[in-house]
């Protein structure tokens, strides 16, 4: 009798204790929820920081690639950017693009505005940077930042816009958010990349030749290389980034930028190269 009592006291201690440890666990579990779509965005589109007047990049982030038509920027010297947004496969401007166009018109009609704006409208393939990401409730809004376009710098913010009551999954905004921004992948790794394929490639064709017949001709002598891309004077700075990319820092003195890379410091007055060391 005393042994049936002891078995039955053990097996009512081990409940609680059984459940204690599915609780302990499913706690551990929840402890590490999946990233918010704030760090999704953000590890997506790695930021740039600008120094607070907006005249320069500290730290650079990803470049991203314009994959739309109509993009409203104005100059860092005016008070605020304009506020882009996309919805239903566009690009639009709403009360700044109305503003921008009744500016242009009286201008036009030799009636310029008292607080002229330097606007651009940028099209597709143009790259700039991304300074901020905001998840708000009824959208994501980017702060877009240029280089030096003619010795101006353009901002403005992106808006991309939920569905009216609705807050799509993570997956969903990335893939509207890639419709109309590209991060450009790291040419000089890809370039690197492409090379070790290229010497594993040549290696392994190279143990594979068999030592060629008497009556075969040789093989036909390689091709010179290619004339390696040369900077020269007087070339514009998007010629210089065509050729050597982005730069590891931009020095801008007003007038006079420096475009500093790992082996190479080239220098632009008025947008244009005056020296390269």
């Amino acid at each position: 009798m005393r042994g049936k009592l002891g078995a039955a006291l053990g097996a009512l201690l081990l409940v609680p204790a059984f459940g204690i440890r599915c609780y302990a666990q499913e706690a551990q579990s929840a402890a590490a929820p999946a990233p918010s779509l704030q760090q999704q965005l953000v590890a997506q589109y790695a930021l740039t920081k600008t120094t607070d007047d907006k005249t320069d990049i500290v730290t650079a982030g990803a470049i991203l690639i314009l994959q739309k038509d109509g993009l409203l920027m104005y100059s860092t010297t005016s008070a605020a950017p304009p506020q882009d947004t996309y919805k239903d496969g566009k690009l639009s401007q709403g009360a700044y693009g109305v503003h921008d166009k009744m500016q242009r018109f009286g201008s036009m009609m030799g009636h310029p505005s008292p607080h002229p704006v330097q606007t651009r409208t940028f099209v597709t393939g143009e790259k700039f940077w991304v300074t901020n990401i905001q998840v708000q409730p009824d959208g994501v809004v980017f702060t877009l930042f240029t280089d030096a376009i003619e010795d101006i710098r353009y901002y403005s913010t992106l808006k991309f816009i939920f569905p009216k009551g609705a807050t799509p999954p993570p997956d969903q905004v990335l893939n509207t958010v890639g419709q109309v921004l590209k991060v450009q992948q790291d040419e000089p790794a890809q370039q690197a990349g492409q090379g070790d394929q290229q010497q594993g490639a040549a290696a392994g064709d190279a143990n594979q030749q068999q030592p060629p017949a008497a009556d075969q001709a040789p093989p036909a002598p390689a091709a010179p290389p290619a004339t390696p891309a040369t900077v020269q004077l007087g070339q514009s700075i998007d010629e210089v980034v065509a050729i050597l990319g982005q730069p590891d820092k931009i020095i801008n003195l007003g007038p006079k930028q420096i475009y500093v890379y790992k082996d190479l410091k080239v220098t632009f007055i008025k947008g244009k190269v005056t020296d390269a060391q």
